[in-house]
């Protein structure tokens, strides 16, 4: 074989096994993992990586302490506000940031940036700051193999967002504007042709408003759906937190008939303790 050809296919060798090898897929020793979480009228999305403990000291060691980290691995951990929320207490606008921490061994300082790229102290910048959150670490009981971003204790307006590894878990409170929103949408909704009534009385109900016309929409609603067992208990409800036991007892009653008849044994149940509440 001529000294050209020899090295074409010698180099066809070397290339075949490149491509080869460039195939072989391999586990993330820190895999992604992308936490969507609905809250209030929108959500919060975390996009970051978890690295594991693998015997080692993570606080004070694996993650220094005094120093900013990404708060995760690989890739800059970012979060998105569907909706502007308060954020440890501070007003944040919709969109998205980078999170990062600066731990400590008795204080932590979460931090929204506008910078998405953030994997190193030396890449962070603070005039991209948007918010600073000083936070107190929780010792757990046990420890955490993989870091860890959750939600937690979420209500109709707040939630925590935990951040949690090793031993340590930390705690942000947050916190959207619901009322004034729904409130605005069942305004105009109750000026329209199709009226909300089981909505509006549902909200009106939960959130300790005006119980008359709390009644007065459920009422409208069990007239447009007469065999609504679900309505008939909020209507039953309503009466019962008014103080109306009598009234309470006969929509109850009304409501488990109708359960029966859907064959709906958890209405049947929730109707009967309602009763047992008077």
């Amino acid at each position: 074989m001529k000294p050209l050809f020899r090295y074409l296919a010698a180099g066809s060798l070397i290339l075949s096994a490149q491509l080869s090898f460039a195939q072989v897929k391999m586990p993330a020793p820190s895999p992604g993992q992308t936490i969507h979480q609905d809250f209030a009228l929108s959500f919060v999305e975390v996009n970051y990586s978890r690295p594991a403990m693998k015997g080692r000291t993570v606080m004070g060691d694996l993650v220094p302490y005094g120093k900013v980290w990404r708060t995760g691995a690989n890739s800059a951990t970012t979060i998105t506000f569907g909706d502007d929320v308060t954020f440890g207490g501070t007003a944040v606008k919709a969109g998205k940031y980078g999170l990062l921490t600066i731990p400590g061994q008795s204080e932590w300082t979460i931090i929204l940036t506008k910078s998405l790229d953030v994997t190193s102290p030396a890449a962070y910048k603070p005039e991209n700051d948007v918010v600073r959150v000083k936070v107190s670490p929780t010792e757990l009981p046990f420890a955490v193999e993989n870091f860890m971003i959750t939600f937690d204790d979420i209500s109709s307006n707040e939630a925590n967002m935990l951040l949690i590894w090793e031993k340590t878990m930390i705690t942000v409170p947050l916190k959207a504007d619901v009322d004034s929103k729904v409130m605005a949408q069942l305004d105009a909704a109750m000026k329209g042709d199709k009226k909300p009534y089981f909505q509006a009385a549902s909200y009106y109900y939960e959130t300790n408003r005006d119980l008359k016309q709390a009644l007065a929409w459920a009422e409208e609603a069990v007239k447009e759906n007469p065999t609504a067992f679900w309505i008939a208990t909020l209507k039953a409800r309503i009466q019962a937190k008014a103080g109306d036991k009598k009234g309470a007892k006969a929509t109850a009653e009304k409501a488990i008939e109708l359960a029966k008849t859907a064959k709906n044994d958890d209405y049947v149940v929730i109707n009967q303790k309602i009763i047992a509440s008077l």
